[in-house]
């Protein structure tokens, strides 16, 4: 049996093999920020087509922490029933989700929207500069990420993952290169980690049992920027208030393309699974059965996340399964075709 579809345990979830679909941004949702007939179809297809863990795109805990104006919102509890229906139908096919909830920052594109960060530093000439936040406004925003929480919980997802990763908000407190706040909040890994640690204290009697991810920038391209020893670091100050797993990404931070190949992110995952402990989810750039089960086989990680693979083969799953050798079991439907 091919590793990549044993079975994976975390905490309490189950899933039926270690294959993960990223999240990814569609920009379709209305501006209240409410789930569409495309969203509950684009989720249910991956589901259907045999992706153990499926993650909902960037989702927002506040109108001004959206990206764009057409991103998916878990502001106001009106949210709670279309993000279930997809967990409904996620779950029908056979599938778990997660859902990354987060806020964007400075590199918010909402129109009219105030923009906040850290401090007070434009993403680049073309960004507004973000207003330096105060400490009520970070209060408030460990605030709305605990309500997200607890609206996701109602929906009935398997797992959050906090978006702490692409030069987002949480991002942009962990790096020093956009956090230049000489109080509690700044300077030390400690004091640049430490609204992570206020969210997962706020979150965490809401959660329980469920699992709790959080997705990192391991490299931010830049000099003077953090490296993946550098996110190791700070996982570790803040590892014991309940993250269950680190998925692994890099770059977003600052204007800067990195060199990009199949697999270029997993040395980061590995350094901070080395270092932490902790599980890890890795991916980048991962197009074939081959290279996927390779990461599981033979680099000690254990989830690999695909993104636009998945947009252009929904079904990579039972594609991977049937290349691969592996006994499966697939949709009724399709049986005669694997």
């Amino acid at each position: 049996m091919s590793k990549l579809f044993t079975e994976y345990n975390i905490k309490n979830l189950k899933l039926k093999n270690r294959l993960v679909m990223a999240p990814m941004c569609m920009f379709c949702a209305p501006e209240n920020g409410m789930v569409t007939e495309f969203h509950i179809m684009h989720y249910a297809t991956r589901a259907l087509g045999g992706i153990g863990l499926i993650t909902l795109e960037a989702t927002a805990i506040s109108p001004e922490g959206r990206i764009s104006a057409n991103d998916l919102g878990i502001w106001s509890d009106e949210h709670i029933p279309g993000l279930k229906r997809i967990v409904d139908a996620v779950h029908g096919y056979g599938g778990k989700i997660a859902i990354q909830i987060g806020h964007a920052g400075r590199k918010s594109k909402v129109p009219g929207a105030e923009i906040e960060a850290p401090s007070a530093i434009a993403f680049d000439a073309e960004s507004a500069t973000p207003k330096e936040m105060t400490k009520e406004d970070i209060k408030e925003t460990v605030e709305e990420f605990k309500q997200a929480v607890i609206r996701a919980d109602k929906a009935d997802f398997d797992m959050i993952q906090l978006h702490g990763a692409h030069g987002y908000l949480l991002n942009e407190f962990f790096s020093p290169l956009t956090n230049k706040r000489t109080d509690e909040y700044g300077g030390s890994h400690e004091n640049r980690v430490r609204i992570l640690g206020e969210i997962l204290d706020a979150i965490k009697p809401i959660w329980k049992d469920k699992p709790i991810e959080v997705r990192v920038t391991a490299d931010d391209y830049a000099e003077g920027g953090n490296k993946a020893e550098d996110l190791a670091i700070m996982l570790n100050l803040v590892k014991d208030k309940g993250i269950d797993s680190v998925n692994v990404s890099t770059g977003g931070l600052v204007n800067v393309a990195p060199k990009a190949f199949p697999g270029y992110q997993i040395p980061h995952a590995k350094t901070i699974k080395e270092m932490t402990g902790l599980p890890v989810a890795a991916g980048g750039l991962i197009i074939t059965a081959k290279d996927a089960n390779d990461i599981i086989e033979n680099e000690n990680i254990e989830l690999v996340y695909l993104g636009r693979e998945l947009l252009r083969n929904p079904y990579f799953a039972l594609n991977a399964a049937k290349e691969l050798q592996a006994e499966i079991q697939t949709p009724k439907q399709y049986t005669r075709a694997y």
